[in-house]
């Protein structure tokens, strides 16, 4: 609930510094003194649209301050906790006004935007009046009250997270629709893709091998024709070993007639000989290395262009072929598989679109059933209020497609005003005085089911007086014991009902040079006053004072 207010230099507010309490509490006092703009003030501080004319004549700013301590698991302090905030202890909102039409916004003395100040504003406090019709006109606001009032809390969740798993169902149903509709576009080349490869057979290291193969081949083409000369010039027609030879055998038989001189040229003539024996050797060993069949050559490079054909046909690497092969394969797999995931997903929405469309379903049973419950409670809070042949009803239309996370429901407040008339929606319907003590005894019923902590009511009983007044003043005591009321009232047959009383009024400040709105509590005799004056007027009588004393009695 709202704890404390603090205002300064807000239009005729100077200085001004409030506590309040629990139940309800009543803002009276003359036309013109202030309580207006007690209220654009608290406005101010929950989020409320700013203006440089707000700010007191002569000042370059003006400040308010608004203190709440709402429980730990309060929706404004999660919307709190959400912009990064500090939310241990109080929760105090502050708007600081400036006289050039900027402002700035603080929670916890923590800077924050007006959008999320008013956010958490909306959840601390709801502000009514008779041209204040927000709960009113919004068909959104009417089911959440509606669901507020029959305790759908969990039917809301469940329909909510059973519509977000269809709308999952759905999306892998698109999905995988799109890729298995891609894939069969492709099938065609895909297969024809993966019979090619395959065919080909490519292995990796492949086509190194084949390259090295293809350069020997080549190579030893080039060098065959000089090894065979040189072959025949060893071991040929023209070779000398013959003639070496027989040189050979000739010292060898005069070699014991002059060892001295014939030794060395047999030794000689003996390695000539061997060298000539081992260079024929490497030439038949090179001779036979360098034989190749040439259709092997043909061979080799037909492959080899196969494989880097392949290679520039599919953009890959010639090693990669093999696994590109492999891929093609998964893909073709995929496709089948594909086909039996579209049939499983199929039946995963459809059991999805079931699961949802019970749970709307019970939740569409839950609400109609609320909706009686809710008419009739209504409905019994109206003659009191002077609104006998009123009727209030719960206007329900039901759409099954689309349905949406909050179930198929449109929901809408009528009345009937009179009988005979035809029944509408509220706002179009309800007077303005009517529509005033239409809200009255839906924020009764609704106390604390869908309500902020706080209500605040503007002048809601203008134009009631008598039994009309105490009905609304019995019923805002009612709303005092469940939540947090304040009223701006000219009833002194609701302020004999409050808790706590203030008197608004205004004097001269600043040594009489400028006027100045005071709040005062005021207790015992002096509130009796004060409802005296509201009976009476300008003079007060005996008989007001006593009048207002028995308000006071009578209400206690």
């Amino acid at each position: 609930m709202l704890v404390q207010l603090a205002i300064r230099d807000i239009v005729l507010i100077d200085r001004l510094e409030l506590e309040f309490g629990p139940g309800l509490t009543v803002l009276t006092g003359e036309t013109g003194a202030g309580k207006s703009i007690l209220l654009d003030a608290f406005s101010l501080a929950l989020g409320g649209r700013g203006d440089g004319a707000l700010v007191r004549s002569g000042e370059a700013q003006g400040q308010v301050v608004a203190v709440f301590d709402p429980p730990i698991d309060h929706p404004a302090r999660l919307a709190a906790a959400e912009q990064g905030l500090d939310i241990e202890g109080d929760l105090i909102l502050r708007r600081v006004q400036m006289a050039d039409g900027r402002s700035r916004a603080y929670v916890n003395d923590q800077p924050i935007s007006i959008q999320a100040l008013r956010a958490i504003g909306d959840a601390l406090v709801e502000i009514h009046g008779q041209h204040d019709d927000r709960v009113l006109v919004d068909p959104n606001v009417h089911r959440a009250l509606l669901d507020a009032f029959g305790g759908h809390g969990d039917l809301v969740a469940a329909t909510r997270a059973a519509h977000a798993a269809l709308r999952q169902a759905e999306k892998d149903l698109r999905e995988e629709t799109a890729a298995v509709e891609a894939a069969r576009k492709e099938a065609d080349y895909l297969s024809h893709a993966h019979a090619e490869l395959t065919k080909l057979g490519a292995c990796p290291g492949e086509e190194e091998a084949l390259a090295i193969e293809r350069t020997a081949m080549q190579q030893a083409e080039k060098v065959a024709g000089d090894l065979r000369d040189a072959h025949e010039s060893v071991a040929g027609d023209g070779s000398p070993l013959s003639t070496l030879s027989a040189a050979l055998r000739r010292l060898e038989r005069r070699q014991p007639q002059a060892p001295h001189l014939i030794d060395p040229a047999i030794k000689a003539l003996d390695a000539a000989l061997n060298a000539l024996d081992l260079a024929q050797q490497a030439l038949d060993r090179a001779l036979r290395d360098a034989e190749f069949d040439p259709r092997a050559l043909e061979q080799a490079e037909e492959r080899l262009f196969a494989l880097r054909a392949a290679a520039r046909k599919y953009g890959a690497p010639v090693d990669r072929l093999a696994e590109l092969a492999e891929k093609f394969a998964a893909d073709l797999a995929a496709l089948d598989a594909g086909q039996a995931r579209l049939v499983a997903l199929g039946k995963a929405r459809e059991a999805a679109e079931d699961h949802y469309r019970a749970c709307a379903a019970e939740l569409t049973r839950a609400r109609k059933k609320a909706a009686k419950a809710l008419d009739a409670a209504v409905n019994a809070e109206l003659p009191p209020l002077k609104l006998e042949r009123a009727v209030f009803s719960t206007h329900i239309t039901t759409d099954a497609d689309p349905a949406g996370p909050d179930g198929a429901e449109k929901v809408e407040f009528w009345v009937q005003t009179n009988p005979g008339s035809r029944p509408g929606p509220l706002m179009k319907v309800a007077s303005g005085g009517e529509l005033s003590r239409f809200m009255l005894a839906l924020k009764v019923v609704l106390a604390d089911r869908g309500s902020a902590p706080t209500l605040v009511f503007d002048e809601i009983d203008a134009g009631a007086g008598g039994a009309a007044a105490d009905a609304i003043g019995q019923r805002l005591a009612r709303l005092g014991a469940r939540v947090q009321v304040l009223s701006v009232t000219h009833a002194p047959q609701v302020a004999a009902r409050a808790a706590t009383h203030m008197r608004i009024s205004k004097d001269l400040a600043d040594k009489g040079a400028r006027a100045a709105t005071r709040v005062a509590p005021l207790a015992d005799e002096h509130r009796r006053e004060e409802i005296a004056r509201m009976l009476a007027g300008a003079t007060i009588t005996d008989e007001a004072r006593a009048a207002a004393a028995r308000l006071i009695e009578n209400a206690g």
